[in-house]
């Protein structure tokens, strides 16, 4: 992009950005909790602030409430942008998701209140539950998007089409937000970008699998348990071999920066009638994570396999297996690098540090896209670490300037791939 063209963006932005702070606190200061996960108010209150945005035109997709029910969720309603520049082109997406979760104790500022202060190191911060993951990113991309716009009315050429993807079903799944998107092929972009932070571009994370054991076993006096089939004594044989497995997952590592090695928790244990009763029926859940170099389906199957081998040797003992998410690792595609290129180099003009490309150990709804084929990585407005802007704990915050950066490393990036350069 020549100097000029880029003085023109710069100047938007800076003109823009009391009014783009201003977007994002009305964003904040309406509860889009997930759970329980009703959140058609927060869509309609973002549909009428980019609607009123010049030459911005919504669509949207209302989930049916038996399709948001079987996702965990009470209402739910997809935001989409479609702007086309020139002719030709790719078609990118970008996506943020605007459901949160529940705010939680320990707050010392009002989670919905956008409140901004002057912090001495940081400069203007705003405090918010969602204000970092990831209503942020609802404005990063959408002054982004404003500001090619200007850049086309000042006569720089661009060709393709940018789409603005804000779902909120996140937390749950993604699977009424971003999946249904392609899935009903509401959208069928070449390019993804995905909420992420400022400091680093993330071109892969870890998967999830999430698996429900139900042990079954038969009730019995614990004056004689041997007139019981006892499911807690099976629950630990197949907790010894999880704990055991885990060990050796521990060992395997993943070649990806930032993501050590896959892992697994059993996170609840549920069962048991009375202290007097031999447990007729125990509940684990257990947390997989997969790292990019394995497979969900294999990570499954070799888990199912390991827990009914366990209780094989009880005959009085039955155990039913439920999956209740599987999300595949985001890997980075071919077709990814040039986006990984350009974000990191305007990244490093604007921010003046070194911006690495890593992974990271959680899992997002970038999956989709990339599932779906389409390459994709993540990078928003935000610190270095979940921890820095304490996302999903008390007090989220959000430098304001990184927001302001953030964004125009994301307006450059689409232009550089909307010129062919």
């Amino acid at each position: 992009m020549s100097a000029t063209a880029r003085a023109i963006l710069h100047a938007f932005l800076e003109r823009e950005f009391i009014r783009q702070v201003e977007f994002l606190a009305e964003l904040v200061r309406v509860p889009s909790d997930n759970p329980p996960g009703d959140c058609s108010s927060a869509a309609e209150r973002a549909h009428e602030l980019l609607e009123s945005l010049l030459d911005l035109e919504v669509e949207t997709d209302v989930v049916p409430a038996a399709t948001a029910k079987a996702a965990g969720m009470i209402s739910a309603t997809n935001l989409i942008v479609r702007r086309r520049f020139g002719h030709g082109g790719p078609t990118i997406a970008l996506n943020a998701h605007g459901d949160v979760v529940p705010p939680g104790n320990g707050w010392t500022r009002d989670p919905y209140g956008a409140e901004i202060i002057d912090d001495p190191e940081h400069g203007l911060v705003m405090f918010g539950r969602g204000v970092a993951v990831s209503k942020s990113d609802f404005a990063t991309y959408t002054w982004a998007l404003l500001a090619l716009i200007e850049l086309q009315k000042q006569g720089v050429p661009l060709n393709g089409v940018v789409e603005l993807h804000f779902t909120y079903d996140e937390e749950t799944g993604g699977n009424v937000g971003p999946k249904r998107l392609l899935e009903q092929r509401l959208s069928k972009p070449d390019l993804a970008i995905c909420a992420g932070f400022s400091y680093a571009v993330t071109s892969a994370h870890n998967g999830c699998l999430h698996l429900e054991i139900v042990v079954n076993g038969k009730a019995g006096h614990a004056a004689l348990p041997s007139s019981g089939a006892d499911a807690l004594e099976a629950a630990t044989d197949i907790l010894n071999v999880l704990y055991e497995y885990r060990d050796e997952l521990s060992r395997r590592h993943s070649k990806v920066p930032g993501i050590t090695a896959a892992t697994l928790n059993v996170g609840l244990i549920q069962g048991g009638i009375n202290t007097n009763v031999v447990p007729d029926q125990v509940t684990l859940r257990l947390d997989r994570r997969i790292i990019p170099e394995e497979s969900g389906a294999t990570a499954e199957s070799h888990l199912r396999e390991l827990i009914l081998d366990a209780v094989a040797h009880r005959p009085d003992i039955t155990v039913d297996i439920k999956r209740i998410l599987l999300a595949e690792p985001l890997l980075e595609l071919p077709g990814a690098a040039r986006m990984i290129i350009s974000l990191r180099t305007h990244a490093e003009e604007e921010f003046g540090v070194a911006i690495p490309v890593h992974g990271v150990p959680l899992y997002t709804d970038a999956r989709h896209y990339s599932t779906a084929g389409i390459p994709t990585v993540l990078y928003g407005a935000g610190p270095r670490t979940l921890q820095e802007a304490n996302g999903h704990g008390p007090d989220e915050c959000l430098r304001l300037d990184d927001l302001r950066k953030a964004t125009a490393v994301i307006a450059l990036t689409l232009a550089d791939l909307m010129r062919g350069n």
